[in-house]
């Protein structure tokens, strides 16, 4: 597909100049979708996926040549050659070291974005008027060899209850995988560590009731044919493809808001760059709601002061992070040498 510079264009985006180049430049094979497939979806997505992303320090996940060419992920945004409206905001990593990230405050930086390369949007979990308080709690439910899609939404099930219990509304969408994604807004109260620890005790208190579907074993070859909660998804530095992200995938999946009732029904792939559009117009946002009475996480607090009580601390932390306070051996069970009498 030749030409492709002489036909780059610059559409107006939420009163700013986009350009888009090589707009024919195929961006998933297997479905024919261009970059412009990829930067129109994402206009029309837009009201969607500026409710994940408004305000939030961004991770670019690029794939300039497409999704079978190299990928990289992109945290800070360069010095130059972006254009002046573009907002950031500094984030710091576990290192100390910080970036400047990209900070959607409207439409027209995701469609930048898209002219990059972009394919998926990994915002943190925080918002830009204070980047050390996460006002999102992300579950993440995640299958493991042995269960699937099904078994994910049975553990959100579980999940869904749960929260019921505690007076917590629980916000699902599909990975755009296997797994299933619940969002809780909660108050900018409390920092990583803290938010952490409470989606450590509310993942131990959902294994305790389903110990035959869910686990939070951290090391994989504990784990077995269960559904694992990730919980360090609320590490810093840690994050998950947003609502409404195109995943870089040969379907071309989209991690897309359900509601609660829909998804025992709903079949993942079923959800991708030319399905979405039109279920967001024709049936609005499943999560329009979202920052509508964010939580106090207290009483999962509470928990894991009773967790500490009985003798279950914390849990590693990913590998590339620094040894935290409290923070068991990083030591894989198998390998591990046996303690001296």
């Amino acid at each position: 597909m030749g030409g492709t510079k002489a036909s780059a264009v610059e559409i107006e985006v939420a009163g700013h100049a986009v350009r888009l180049s090589s707009p024919d430049r195929v961006i998933y094979p297997e479905r024919g979708y261009t970059k412009a497939d990829v930067f129109h979806y994402y206009l029309a997505v837009g009201d969607g996926i500026m409710r994940a992303l408004r305000d939030r320090p961004t991770t670019l996940q690029r794939f300039p040549e497409g999704i079978e060419g190299e990928m990289f992920f992109q945290k800070r945004v360069p010095a130059r050659g972006v254009p002046p409206w573009v907002r950031t905001a500094r984030i710091e990593f576990p290192s100390g070291r910080s970036a400047d990230e990209l900070c959607p405050v409207d439409v027209a930086h995701v469609a930048w974005a898209a002219q990059m390369g972009t394919i998926v949007f990994h915002p943190w979990p925080v918002r830009a008027a204070d980047v050390d308080r996460p006002d999102e709690l992300r579950v993440d439910l995640d299958p493991q060899p042995g269960t699937d899609f099904a078994d994910a939404v049975t553990a959100a099930g579980e999940l869904r209850a749960l929260l019921d219990e505690l007076g917590a509304t629980g916000w699902p969408k599909t990975s755009g995988g296997r797994g299933v994604h619940v969002y809780l807004r909660i108050e900018p109260r409390w920092t990583f560590t803290e938010v952490r620890r409470a989606t450590i005790a509310l993942a131990r208190e959902l294994e305790r009731r389903r110990p035959d579907l869910i686990t939070t074993a951290w090391w994989k070859e504990e784990r077995g044919a269960h559904v694992f909660v990730d919980y360090n998804q609320m590490a810093r530095d840690r994050t998950i493809a947003c609502a409404y992200s195109l995943r870089a995938n040969a379907r071309a999946t989209v991690s897309t808001p359900v509601d609660w009732d829909e998804l025992p029904d709903v079949d993942p792939d079923d959800f991708h760059l030319g399905s979405v559009p039109a279920r967001l117009a024709e049936r609005g946002d499943p999560h329009a709601g979202i920052d509508d009475a964010p939580w106090d996480i207290t009483p999962l607090l509470e928990w894991a002061d009773r967790d500490d009580a009985a003798g279950s601390g914390d849990l590693p932390y990913p590998p590339d992070h620094p040894k935290m306070p409290g923070e068991p051996k990083r030591v894989q069970p198998s390998r591990a040498r046996p303690e001296a009498d």
